[in-house]
């Protein structure tokens, strides 16, 4: 078994423990509030992590491509939601090679256009599917944007003989960018409006709102009926800094990297930049920040640098290796094979990200 100081870098690493608190954490607010938990795995894309969640007491997992649900059905789910706007006819005979293995499937209808491609494809695959309604509750994406609209697909669903309407969902992803005193006085306005909007189609069906910026509030309100977030699974600095809803120790993922050069003083670069961090970074552009309370940065990243400053930085010498926590942990988890496991500190083992690069 090697140590972490034989491995080369760049390395993600996953702690162990943190993961599991991170994991029973969330599930617990559910279950004290009797509220499903329906993680969305493209955070960790890993049947691992998954059969962890499962484990736990997640009634099921969410997915964004067809892929990602293939690559979890390792796991044993047995309760899967698609949450993207499906319309391709050339996907009927994966979709039902999927739906034959779990027995409640659920895919998104996002538009009344979307939910005629949607109706076709269930024909091809000899299949009535099982669909949620989108609601756009300010991200600007997918969903309806009001009751007319979603009075209009529910009709057009309940007329198309291969659909059925079993619940609505939304995705505030806008919330990222909420103050953290803001965030419980615009939750309750979303779970208004969601209820609002199912109340008034079918009052039987329920709401499935999923962030994790808003799941533990969305949960504790006790109005909704199940909670779908996935980067609390790790954390990142949108979640712990941004945001505020998750403490820095709470963080688990972090990206292992080694000074390379110091071309100037107040500059150090690493061997970790856009393939490793992704683009993604904080409003005031921070890609990655380092877990060892030092004031460094990765302010900047080219495909194989990253650009570090900071007050301490003059102190680095080439050789160095330093640990980051990431802007946004989604991207980086899709831009590796695998993570190197820790506990206590050590290497512990290596998990494959299996649903790496399931973009279709």
């Amino acid at each position: 078994m090697p140590t972490l100081d034989e491995l080369s870098t760049p390395l993600v690493l996953v702690d162990r423990t943190r993961v599991a608190a991170n994991i029973r954490s969330m599930q617990a607010v559910c279950d004290a509030h009797r509220v499903e938990l329906r993680p969305h795995i493209k955070t960790h894309k890993m049947v691992a992590v998954a059969r962890q969640q499962l484990e736990a007491g997640a009634r099921g997992l969410t997915c964004a491509k067809l892929g990602e649900a293939e690559a979890m059905l390792p796991s044993g789910v047995r309760s899967l939601f698609i949450a993207h706007s499906l319309v391709d006819v050339r996907l009927a005979p994966r979709l039902a090679a999927v739906a034959a293995q779990v027995p409640d499937l659920r895919l998104a209808a996002t538009s009344e256009a979307q939910v005629v491609a949607l109706a076709q494809l269930a024909a091809r695959a000899g299949l009535k599917a099982t669909v949620m309604m989108a609601l756009d509750t300010g991200l600007g994406r997918e969903g309806v944007r009001d009751l007319a609209a979603a009075q209009r697909l529910a009709g057009q669903i309940a007329a198309s003989p291969h659909l059925t309407l079993a619940g609505f969902y939304t995705h505030e992803g806008h919330f990222y960018g909420v103050p953290p005193a803001d965030l419980p006085a615009k939750a309750a306005a979303v779970v208004d409006q969601i209820i609002g909007v199912r109340d008034a189609v079918d009052r039987s069906l329920p709401v499935w709102p999923g962030c994790s910026v808003t799941a533990r509030w969305m949960a504790a309100t006790g109005r909704v009926e199940c909670v779908r977030p996935g980067a609390y699974v790790f954390g990142d600095l949108h979640l712990t800094r941004v945001c505020r809803v998750m403490q820095p120790d709470e963080a688990a993922l972090t990206v292992l990297a080694t000074v390379i050069d110091r071309p100037e003083p107040g500059l150090a670069l690493i061997d970790a930049g856009s393939k490793t961090f992704s683009s993604d970074r904080t409003a005031d552009g921070i890609h990655g920040f380092v877990t060892d309370g030092r004031d460094l940065a990765v302010v900047r990243v080219n495909e194989e640098h990253g650009y570090v400053r900071g007050r301490d930085v003059d102190a680095l010498r080439v050789g160095d290796r330093l640990s980051f926590e990431p802007a946004h942990v989604c991207t980086v988890v899709n831009l590796t094979d695998e993570v190197v496991v820790t506990e206590h500190g050590q290497f512990s083992t290596r998990w494959p990200v299996d649903a790496r690069g399931c973009t279709r």
